[in-house]
């Protein structure tokens, strides 16, 4: 990374997450999850790591990390941009200073994905950046769980969906069991933006295709801006959304200590 290209993380982590009530505080490796994470942001060279939460126990679970800046924020904001914005408030942070919102269910970035989607804004230009990486099987890439995009040929985001796009409609037409070619992109949900288009974005009502497809990333794109998608240089393993998940991440740590 460039030497010019400095940047914040803001680490979004609620409690109540449906699908895996207290996620940030389930133990990866004997730790807490919301540690793990904060500790790869440290890894990237941030030059200040926040984690921005609505319950105590969590602040409390960070405090073996000096290095780390907790925000408590309100138990009421819809999502984690929302909460970003409020913790942005508290941080002091201009406009201009490059936010990376490293998710809180991924314990596994790379440094060097976590520095990329802060180059990609950088060097884009553009008011958001995003990473992705290829679909390598038709399982994931018709799992409405798994979010794909599509990209223009200057590499912004042209859409995102959890449908499989694009639709090869003469290859689907024979098979839906193998993908050929470099068509399809996982989305990675990892976002870089200056804090001041951070507040913009948070104060943007919710859109309909945000609304439709869940994907809160779509009200930018309805709101005429840009992201920019780079593809992420180091493979970035799933987060946790379920327990099944969190028992595969504790055999993924043990095979990679």
């Amino acid at each position: 990374m460039s030497a010019s290209v400095e940047f914040v993380v803001a680490i979004p982590a609620r409690y109540a997450a449906s699908r895996l009530p207290g996620k940030p505080l389930r133990l990866l490796g004997g730790e807490p999850l919301v540690l793990r994470v904060a500790q790869r942001a440290l890894l990237a060279g941030a030059r200040e790591v926040w984690v921005a939460t609505d319950d105590q126990r969590i602040a409390e679970a960070l405090q073996g990390l000096a290095e780390v800046r907790v925000a408590m924020t309100s138990t009421e904001h819809a999502s984690g941009t929302d909460r970003l914005a409020e913790c942005a408030a508290q941080a002091g942070w201009s406009d201009d200073t490059l936010v990376v919102n490293l998710q809180g269910d991924e314990p596994f970035a790379p440094a060097e994905g976590i520095r990329a989607v802060a180059e990609a804004l950088v060097y884009s230009g553009a008011e958001m950046s995003t990473l992705a990486t290829p679909v390598e099987d038709a399982e994931t890439l018709f799992d409405p769980n798994v979010v794909k995009v599509v990209r223009k040929q200057n590499l912004d985001a042209l859409y995102f969906s959890r449908a499989p796009i694009p639709w090869h409609r003469d290859a689907f037409a024979r098979s839906r069991d193998t993908l050929s070619g470099p068509h399809w992109l996982r989305h990675i949900g990892i976002y870089g933006y200056r804090a001041g288009f951070l507040r913009q974005f948070a104060a943007l009502p919710a859109g309909t295709l945000e609304q439709l497809e869940s994907l809160e990333q779509l009200r930018v794109l309805e709101a005429g801006h840009r992201i920019s998608v780079a593809l992420t240089p180091a493979e970035f393993p799933p987060g946790i959304d379920t327990p099944d998940d969190l028992a595969r991440a504790e055999a993924w740590w043990a095979a990679h200590p």
